[in-house]
């Protein structure tokens, strides 16, 4: 499986998240790996041949890329920051007020209200149009008086936003025995960045965005375009392709939904940090189906190559 057409992709959807506390004494099921700093209380399973899937039982990856494989919570708070420091220096949420942490969980909790709000009502909307939106709305509630170029400026940062150190060491591991798909919440053109930029040395077999799908996930609409397309460009059926994802709302609940096979979690650590983005884990446990959790890409990777 190790030839690829570089990045012909045929776009279409993804999607984006992340999750909050988890207590893994109380999930015997998932399967945990050492990542960042993972609190010595999470059991972290060292025998790989005991995981709840097996590499050889599937073909395609398919994969969230927004907070699995692009740190987009760094990108999000790093480019509204600016934003906030036009508060006066007495307000209680100008940065100065506050340590780091403080403020980047009310960015991102900020964010994530009101980038859901602006999905819901308008799911066609290009990305980059749905953070200007999003940074309009927030200085809007903040009171902070903008130009119009502002909120341009900050939907066209996705292209920016940074990868985490493993990602593309890890998918240029995983693509040697796997057709890599992207299922993404974003457009094109900006996609087109992100593969250029952070994600340079990436390739994918076939790239599907909401642009094309014409709807943001958790839509069901956009799991199924991905089965339709698998199985036409690649023979592939919806039991061989394995999920990989950091989202909770937008990619694991959906994807139980849809009926896929048990799926990849990659719970990622921004910052050393809960992710703050992507949904809780503890409020869905119900309605998810999770075969593995890593605490990296390049543990997935490192998984995977053991057992093939």
């Amino acid at each position: 499986m190790s030839s690829r057409p570089s990045a012909k992709i045929a776009y279409m959807k993804l999607g984006i998240c992340a999750e909050n506390h988890l207590n893994y004494s109380r999930t015997p099921n998932l399967l945990t790996e050492k990542a960042y700093k993972i609190s010595p209380s999470i059991n972290i399973v060292k025998d790989f041949a005991a995981m709840a899937f097996h590499p050889k039982n599937y073909k395609i990856l398919s994969f969230d890329i927004f907070g699995t494989l692009i740190d987009w919570e760094t990108g999000i708070n790093d480019a509204l920051l600016p934003l906030l420091s036009k508060l006066p220096a007495s307000s209680i949420h100008h940065p100065s007020q506050n340590n780091a942490l403080t403020t980047r969980k009310f960015i991102l909790s900020a964010y994530t209200t009101l980038e859901l709000s602006v999905q819901k009502e308008e799911p066609t909307l290009p990305y980059p149009k749905v953070l200007a939106s999003v940074y309009e709305r927030l200085a809007s509630q903040l009171s902070i008086p903008i130009e119009a170029e502002e909120a341009a400026r900050f939907g066209s940062t996705i292209g920016s936003w940074p990868a985490f150190p493993d990602t593309v060491a890890a998918m240029q591991s995983l693509s040697k025995n796997y057709k890599l798909i992207v299922l993404s919440n974003v457009d094109r053109s900006s996609f087109s960045r992100t593969l250029s930029g952070p994600l340079k040395g990436v390739e994918f077999d076939a790239i599907y965005t909401a642009e094309d799908i014409g709807s943001y996930k958790p839509d069901l609409r956009n799991f199924q375009y991905l089965v339709d397309h698998a199985k036409e460009s690649f023979g592939a059926e919806k039991k061989e392709i394995l999920h990989v994802a950091q989202s909770i709302a937008h990619d694991h609940k959906t994807a139980k939904k849809a009926g896929f096979e048990p799926t990849i979690w990659i719970k990622r650590r921004p910052m050393g940090e809960e992710a703050l983005m992507g949904g809780d884990w503890e409020e869905a446990k119900d309605e998810v189906n999770l075969a593995a959790t890593f605490g990296t890409l390049g543990g997935f990777a490192e998984a995977v190559e053991k057992r093939l």
